[in-house]
């Protein structure tokens, strides 16, 4: 290669990259002119930052017996103690861990798979096409979450295995959304202009029909780790997690089991119904702004 072919090609990759930056910011100011989206933001950062500092900002390890049984919110035990003593305070806190974790890794490897699917059956038709959204069809029959009790009850209590069961049964939405953008983009004249000079279906869907459905697939992913994270919730409080693993359903569940309703013990229950609620809430939020802003029908309304 010479040496002005590779100025060029270092001009071009300056130019995507500023196109790139542009871009970033653009999008960045227009999120800044929702007060929601900020606001979910600034949940969503506070409980990341929590969950990164549980070592540090947590009194006690949430396994070890610290106190009394059912000890109430006072003195050292901000949240009081658990039926057998642990600390809930710090459970709850290294919780935040296990929550946002799985919720964003089984968001992250559903939205893959429904991209994938999408993409390859759009793109493609004929037969792949039939037989990908049969199979997605046939997902989308079955009903959610008895799939995932069984799936989670024959891989066994890990938080790995509840990152794949969320994941392999929260895919089919995206699918149907990235193929019918996909059937949308490759009809368009840029992608058959490629297509005339020789591009090979790799090149079109990689650096055609990709970056432009990925805005929605983005936003898609923001809903599915609310999903996620909520589905992790209700499997942790049926007994199915890793129970070497504090989260926020697992807490609930010890609760349910210690009778903390009946016997008016609120502070075992109430808050990480909270933080299970307020998390949430913050991931919507970002999604709904996110949605505003690349949605071009949306984009002028104000909120």
């Amino acid at each position: 290669m010479t040496q002005s072919s590779q100025a060029a090609k270092g001009s071009l990759l300056r130019e995507r990259l500023d196109i790139q930056a542009r871009r970033l910011t653009d999008l960045w100011n227009l999120y800044k002119g929702s007060w929601i989206g900020m606001l979910g933001l600034f949940i969503v950062i506070g409980f990341i930052i929590i969950a990164i500092a549980a070592p540090t900002i947590a009194p006690y390890d949430p396994r070890a017996l610290v106190g009394r049984p059912f000890q109430p919110p006072i003195g050292e035990h901000l949240l009081g103690t658990d039926q057998v003593g642990r600390d809930i305070y710090s459970q709850l806190i290294w919780g935040s861990r296990v929550s946002l974790m799985v919720g964003l890794l089984a968001s992250a490897f559903g939205v893959a798979i429904g991209t994938a699917i999408g993409l390859v059956s759009g793109y493609f038709r004929g037969p792949p096409d039939s037989i990908l959204m049969r199979i997605t069809d046939l997902f989308i029959t079955l009903p959610g979450l008895p799939l995932m009790l069984i799936l989670a009850a024959l891989l066994g209590r890990s938080m790995w295995n509840i990152v794949f069961v969320i994941a392999v049964t929260g895919w089919t939405g995206t699918a149907k959304m990235v193929r019918s953008q996909t059937l949308s983009i490759k009809e368009r004249p840029y992608v058959e202009a490629a297509r005339s000079v020789g591009a090979r279906d790799r090149h079109i869907i990689m650096r055609h029909i990709l970056p432009n459905v990925f805005p929605l697939v983005f936003a898609n992913t923001i809903v599915g780790i609310v999903d996620a994270i909520l589905a992790e919730s209700g499997l942790s409080f049926l007994g199915l997690s890793d129970p070497s693993k504090p989260s926020w359903g697992q807490l609930l569940r010890y609760a349910n089991e210690a009778g903390a309703l009946a016997t008016g013990r609120w502070w075992f229950i109430i808050p990480p119904g909270i933080c299970i609620m307020v998390v949430a809430i913050g991931f919507a939020f970002s999604s709904y702004s996110l949605d505003q802003i690349l949605n071009p029908r949306l984009r002028k309304r104000r909120w």
